[in-house]
């Protein structure tokens, strides 16, 4: 058995050792055996997380790639995790978008992580909520989290990050209607990149129409973006900054922290009851249900309570 230096790992990442901080990264996606000493020394220095989020091919890697390099001009430590699908035969990341990020490779002060999902829905990978702690710990100031594709429903990265930036693009069909059952609920910021195609306007105008039938306050933010240009790319920052000053005066930044701490709470909490009652009891009473002897209700039942009485 391999005995991990969990403490020496840690130190390391907040030395700014990359090594450290990939293997702490690395035993968090491995589900480690040392993930819960790890977590115990991590603290939180109040990072703040920004989600990028939106369908496949609005030029969400560009659109990040761009603003690592406004916060890093800024003085910005900036981490980066990048979830991506999952290889059909090793369940890593599919690399394929990360080359657009790769002037930054070199730079100390930024550190990029593709993350497979590993079947995980959501559009996020299960271990980013860890992930994102560790680059806390390291003295990350900023931490950008680019989610792969996603359509109406993979919206979990608004439970993970304080500031989401949805971003859409023109010249894609029907884009509003194929996103406004989810992604149009859950935007701080709204961005149509590659805005120097023709159609940028349009897409603005609708997605303007869209948003008004949901008023939320503050107004939601509409900037026009070409990431590869870096065009719209510090008015976007300016953006987030005031975003931030508004979640910070009106208290719902700690709101938002608080709820993540409680959905990774809970998810942990989930799994680790899922793992206990699997086995001899939960097939006992299973076949009572099948036979019709007895309500799923009162089997659930008293399989918690079983598990209480341990």
């Amino acid at each position: 058995m391999i005995v991990i230096d969990t403490l020496a790992l840690v130190s390391g990442a907040r030395d700014g050792n990359i090594r450290s901080l990939a293997r702490l990264i690395s035993l968090i996606e491995d589900g480690s055996e040392s993930l819960p000493a790890i977590m115990k020394e991590l603290k939180p220095h109040g990072a703040r997380v920004i989600g990028i989020t939106g369908s496949p091919g609005v030029g969400k890697s560009t659109l990040t790639s761009a603003l690592i390099k406004s916060l890093r001009e800024k003085g910005h430590k900036v981490g980066v995790i990048a979830i991506d699908p999952s290889s059909p035969f090793t369940q890593g990341a599919v690399l394929g978008d990360r080359i657009r990020m790769q002037d930054h490779f070199l730079d100390d002060g930024v550190y990029i992580r593709s993350m497979a999902t590993r079947g995980h829905l959501g559009g996020l990978a299960a271990a980013t909520p860890q992930a994102i702690r560790v680059l806390d710990d390291a003295g990350f100031d900023t931490i950008l989290v680019e989610t792969v594709g996603v359509g109406q429903s993979e919206v979990e990265i608004v439970s993970h990050a304080d500031t989401t930036m949805v971003v859409l693009a023109p010249g894609m069909g029907d884009g509003i209607q194929a996103v406004k059952a989810g992604l149009l609920e859950i935007g701080d910021i709204y961005v149509i990149n590659k805005a120097d195609r023709d159609g940028a306007e349009v897409t603005s105008r609708e997605l303007r129409n869209a948003l008004a039938l949901a008023p939320q306050d503050p107004e939601r933010e509409i900037l026009l973006t070409s990431a590869d240009r870096e065009i719209g790319i510090e008015e976007l920052v300016l953006a987030i900054d005031r975003h931030r000053l508004y979640l910070a005066k009106s208290g719902l930044l700690e709101g938002r922290r608080i709820d993540r701490a409680s959905l990774e709470v809970e998810h942990l909490a989930s799994a680790k009851l899922r793992a206990q009652i699997k086995g001899e009891p939960l097939r006992r009473l299973a076949a009572l249900v099948a036979d019709g002897k007895m309500d799923s209700y009162t089997a659930a039942d008293q399989l918690l309570a079983q598990e209480r009485i341990k």
